[in-house]
């Protein structure tokens, strides 16, 4: 079966989406389909990061030369490269002849559903593969405050999650969000994965008397939560427990650098910037235990937990049905979503280190639950019913 991927993202970059979009291809690669993809014009080369695959990337032209954003988040020049995919994703699929358009994100399904409609006598199927919200995202990065743009938008969204022949989401919190526009049999939640085989546990620092090591790894942006775990860091200086330190890994790295300065927590913080995918692994294992302060309301899986359990790490995050569905007992769950909150979870961790080997032991075993393979699977499930 051919499939062709459509990623409106730069590609691959190192962080969350780009890696979910490469390892779901890399699964089904080695399952024995045939990917191809489209991107944007930005990005490193796959075999980069995956030497060994024959999956070939096909981007756009890159004819708005000024733009480099590599970030998430919206940006409005966004729309022209998606324009541009649409005849690069007409172009491949006229070429390359899929059985089936696999499209991430709100544009790349409807960059999809176009490509299968203009070429409609190849009777193309099309796999909706949502990772979010679209107008929750915008609006968590400052976008769509309100008015009738907004309401554009949200019209837009209703539309772009009823075009898939199959829906995928990547969190049971998206599912709940659009099971009002698409029958509940026609979505299916695929998890993100991990690759244990990348973590070496022999490797990983021996937790010291007194000293809790506390890791975040992913973007420093505002829906990440990012500014809720600012001010946790900020709280435990104040209350000066000198035992913690935290390891920030990640980028951009101007959102949190002027912060650390101005709040003097140059000793208590050190910061991993910019965090390649390759040094994922040996980022996340120098930590004691993890903190994810992602909240739900994008819908948003959160891949980074499946990271941290790869590592063997207790992760402190908010009471969410996904984070709940990967941890269990690994998890420390706050129901306060605020930076206190945040700081109590870690605090008692640091309080109770007894609990940090046990916590560490369940959240490597789960780990192993959550491999891309079985991810691939259930997609491939799902290409068979639509085939």
């Amino acid at each position: 079966m051919k499939i062709l991927v459509v990623a409106p993202v730069p590609f691959f970059v190192d962080r969350g989406t780009p890696m979910r979009i490469l390892e779901e291809a890399l699964a089904l690669e080695k399952k024995g389909f045939s990917i191809d993809m489209v991107s944007y014009h930005l990005g490193r080369d796959i075999k980069t990061v995956a030497p060994e695959t024959k999956i070939k990337n096909f981007r756009i032209r890159k004819i708005m030369f000024w733009y480099d954003k590599e970030e998430a988040g919206p940006n409005w020049q966004k729309i022209v490269l998606d324009i541009f995919l649409v005849w690069k994703t007409v172009k491949v699929a006229f070429l390359k002849k899929p059985d089936i358009i696999h499209g991430h994100l709100h544009e790349g399904v409807l960059i999809g559903w176009m490509a299968k409609n203009i070429l409609f006598w190849r009777k193309m199927r099309l796999v909706a593969d949502f990772h979010g919200e679209l107008v929750s995202e915008m609006e968590s990065h400052g976008y769509l405050k309100g008015g009738i743009i907004k309401k554009a938008f949200s019209f837009l969204e209703r539309v772009i999650f009823s075009l898939g022949d199959r829906t995928i989401v990547s969190s049971v919190e998206l599912k709940d969000k659009i099971n009002n526009f698409k029958r509940r049999d026609e979505i299916a939640v695929v998890l993100d994965g991990v690759n244990v085989d990348r973590y070496d546990l022999n490797k990983k620092n021996k937790i010291r008397d007194g000293k809790l090591g506390v890791i975040y790894s992913g973007a420093f942006v505002e829906n990440k939560g990012i500014s809720l775990l600012l001010n946790s860091i900020t709280e435990i200086f104040r209350e000066k427990h000198e035992g913690i330190h935290f390891i920030l890994a990640g980028s951009p790295v101007e959102n949190i650098s002027g912060f650390i300065k101005k709040n003097n927590l140059e000793k208590m913080v050190e910061i991993v910037s910019p965090l390649e995918y390759k040094n994922l692994p040996e980022t996340n294992m120098k930590g004691d235990i993890a903190v994810d302060p992602k909240t739900s309301e994008t819908g948003q899986a959160s891949g980074k937990i499946l990271q941290y359990m790869g590592a063997g790490l207790p992760v402190v995050c908010f009471d969410r049905k996904n984070n709940r569905k990967y941890l269990g007992k690994a998890g420390y769950y706050v129901s306060d979503k605020t930076s206190r909150g945040i700081t109590e979870g870690i605090l008692h961790l640091f309080r109770n280190p007894d609990k940090i080997e046990m916590m560490s032991r369940i959240s490597r075993k789960r780990a192993e639950k959550f491999s891309w393979e079985n991810s691939a699977e259930k997609i491939i499930n799902i290409y068979n019913k639509i085939r």
